[in-house]
């Protein structure tokens, strides 16, 4: 979401240090564990981009920020596993396609798609829940053919 290695390795310290010192905030009867930190990730990152939003960096501040060193195999890892991601979404239907991509990729919250819509927020949310369901289900018969191609070579 923030695209850039630096804010992203702060904003995974900072989920750390909330999950560290918010534990008690996790309720299991609300939802899976996973779930809970997937949203505290979520709103660390859109909190980060809307603070990078408001600053303003000094030509050298950028330049290092743009040069950070990743390593050719984590680069190729992640664009594969994002071509994966890409054409799962393309199998939701347009609307799913279009609320994933508000919430996930533009960081919309599900009141402001619903405005920007002009749907029902519990519309929003149902569309998520059921694009969610489709995506694993999609990304799961994705990881099991590769397996399979695996296990056949």
């Amino acid at each position: 979401m923030v695209k850039h290695g630096a804010i992203a390795e702060e904003i995974v310290q900072e989920v750390f240090m909330k999950i560290w010192t918010k534990k008690g905030l996790y309720k299991r009867d609300k939802g899976k564990l996973s779930s809970w930190i997937l949203t505290v990730t979520r709103n660390t990152s859109i909190d980060a981009m809307r603070k990078k939003k408001e600053t303003t960096y000094t030509l050298e501040e950028r330049d290092a920020l743009e040069s950070d060193q990743v390593a050719t195999e984590d680069i190729v890892e992640w664009k594969e596993e994002g071509e994966k991601l890409r054409s799962a979404v393309k199998t939701l239907n347009n609307e799913q396609q279009e609320i994933i991509t508000l919430f996930y990729f533009n960081g919309l919250s599900q009141r402001e798609i619903a405005e920007q819509c002009n749907i029902p927020l519990g519309t929003v949310k149902g569309r998520i829940r059921l694009a969610l369901k489709h995506l694993k289900q999609s990304l799961n018969r994705e990881k099991r053919g590769s397996n399979d191609e695996t296990r056949s070579v």
